[in-house]
């Protein structure tokens, strides 16, 4: 945008300096020419003057010294002509030979003859190398008697026209260029205030989703509209930011107070066992069951809550080191199910970015998942590998999967497939993934492996460190 308002600003200041210069410059040729022009005809009329008397006498001849004597010290060629149309006088040769034939030459001196005095010629150009040819006739009593030519060099009066040509067209670039210097910060001025908005809008949805306070984007600076449009824009990303921190604290508040009575109706359920008919024996077992379901729902509800308020900076994570440790953990969950944890590293240490505890918090999700859903005896196998600008953590179990056109809804709160209805869990496990994932500026991916075993293989891609 800086490039396009600087580029319609100079092609402007272009047109006005084009626009003004063009004709100052013709101008300057025009006055050249008018000035050669007065000039020279003064010249012709006082010959034609001179030539009134020596043509009635016939003794144009005498003439011919000071017609020599103005060549040699203006360089300008003259002739007289009588009415014949020959040659009585003339500064040189040049009125006996071929130079007169020229139609210029003939046509002025047929104006002059026909009594027709010389007029403007065209505008005087540098490129226009034509001599001046003025015409000028001899009239005694009114009647004409013959026609003084003068034929003139124009490299001086070019000259000039080039020199004063030169002055505008500096004139012109220097106006340019003080031009330029004016809008590049004028320019800067008026744009700083759109280029904080574009930085803000950047980075307004990671801030407000981590929880972090949005930079204001006014600062004082910039025209007044776009100054009251950053104040808006300061405002909106204010209100954004309040909503959605009001909107985890509910979450969180929710399930914190939902944790008493939970733990309370569990008790009593608990103090009823051997007290139930057996025939109501299933329904209390069942009311068991979804009480442990929604302790497990609170609980994954202030895990989402704590991955969407995750602040900070990001940091570089040692994966390899983070991963093993997590694993080790795990290890005791894994042998009760009669499940090895596999581990498959590209390199003793692997860095990404992400933010602090994070990477515990999706690997915990995942293996979670992939323990959960694992045949005994099977394996979950842990990846990591990296390339140039990511690093990719793989969860791959051996359970039963899901359809491909489920995979995009994986990562959904609260989603779970109609087929694993009976297994535990709240459907809340990807989406937390997901979210501290997006929060580290990765992404993450759900596929089937095509190597015949089955399972599902869960892949994140955080940024390298």
């Amino acid at each position: 945008m800086r490039v396009r308002l600087l580029g319609i600003v100079l092609s402007l200041v272009a047109l006005l300096v084009v626009g003004l210069g063009v004709p100052l410059a013709l101008s300057v040729a025009q006055r050249e020419q008018q000035f050669l022009f007065l000039d020279r005809l003064t010249d012709t009329s006082r010959y034609a003057s001179l030539a009134q008397r020596p043509l009635l006498d016939q003794e144009a001849e005498a003439l011919r010294d000071e017609l020599i004597s103005f060549r040699t010290t203006f360089d300008i060629d003259a002739v007289v002509f009588d009415r014949d149309r020959q040659p009585v006088a003339s500064s040189n040769a040049l009125g006996q030979g071929e130079p007169f034939q020229a139609d210029q030459v003939t046509q002025e001196l047929n104006n002059a003859l026909g009594g027709k005095h010389p007029e403007s010629a065209s505008l005087l150009l540098p490129w226009n190398t034509d001599l001046l040819v003025i015409a000028e006739p001899v009239l005694v009593d009114g009647e004409v008697q013959g026609a003084v030519i003068t034929r003139s060099p124009t490299g001086a009066a070019r000259g000039r026209v080039v020199f004063w040509w030169s002055v505008i067209l500096i004139g012109g670039i220097l106006a340019l260029g003080l031009a330029v210097l004016v809008a590049l910060p004028l320019v800067g001025w008026t744009l700083r205030p759109v280029r904080r908005l574009d930085q803000a809008t950047g980075s307004l949805v990671a801030a407000v989703m981590s929880g972090r306070p949005v930079p204001p984007v006014d600062d004082g600076h910039g025209p007044a509209e776009l100054r009251h449009l950053s104040k808006s824009f300061d405002q909106m990303a204010a209100s954004v930011s309040d909503t959605l921190a009001a909107q985890r604290a509910f979450v969180a508040d929710a399930s914190h107070q939902l944790r008493n009575p939970l733990t309370a109706l569990r008790l009593r359920l608990s103090n009823l066992e051997g007290h139930v008919d057996e025939e109501e024996a299933e329904h209390h077992v069942a009311a068991m069951a979804e009480t442990d379901r929604l302790n497990q729902i609170v609980d994954d509800l202030l895990a989402m809550a704590r991955a969407e308020g995750m602040g900070g900076e990001l940091v570089a994570v040692d994966v390899v080191a983070t991963v093993s440790t997590r694993m080790t953990d795990w290890e005791a969950v894994a042998d009760s199910r009669d499940v090895s944890l596999e581990l498959s590293a590209s390199a003793d240490e692997v860095f990404a970015t992400a933010a602090p505890r994070s990477v515990e918090a999706m690997l915990d999700a995942l293996l979670d998942n992939a323990l959960k859903f694992t045949a005994e005896g099977s394996s979950v196998t842990v990846g990591i590998a990296e390339d140039d600008t990511n690093v990719y953590i793989s969860v791959r179990d051996h359970g039963p999967g899901l359809q491909p056109e489920e995979l995009e809804r994986a990562t959904d709160r609260f989603w779970r497939s109609p087929a694993h209805q009976n297994i535990g869990g709240s459907g809340l496990g990807l989406a937390i993934t997901r979210r501290l994932v997006e929060r580290a500026g990765g992404e993450i991916g759900l596929d089937l492996p095509d190597d015949g075993d089955g399972g599902l293989r869960v892949t994140i891609q955080l940024p390298r460190a």
